[in-house]
């Protein structure tokens, strides 16, 4: 591939992960139901919603750092790191596009946080 039209699908996947991300912190109740039993607790509420506050806002963290890095010129024509990046965020976005639809348990989002970060 030519390294320019690497930049496009590298910024492209990072913003379609972002999106993504911002997705999912307006529409967390319902992830947040999934992860707890039919009779729940407050505190299971409140303490299971932390955790996915937690998660989502170091992905949001580290997107706007790796952002930062790329518009920046430190890591835009480096084709592995932009292979690399575009899979991985690519992947993230896809993931967390189901994550979001089918509201699954959130405890699983740290998988995605993992493999994909």
């Amino acid at each position: 591939m030519i390294p320019g039209s690497l930049v496009a699908v590298r910024f492209l996947s990072l913003v379609a992960h972002l999106v993504i991300t911002v997705t999912i912190f307006w529409a967390k109740d319902s992830n947040v139901l999934a992860c707890l039993p039919s009779q729940y607790s407050q505190t299971e509420y409140d303490s299971k919603h932390t955790e996915l506050i937690v998660g989502l806002s170091l992905t949001l963290a580290f997107l706007l750092f790796e952002f930062g890095g790329f518009i920046g010129g430190v890591s835009m024509f480096n084709s592995t790191v932009s292979m690399l990046s575009i899979v991985a965020h690519a992947c993230a976005a896809i993931t967390l596009s189901i994550f979001v639809v089918d509201a699954w348990d959130c405890d699983k989002f740290w998988y995605v946080f993992g493999f994909c970060r």
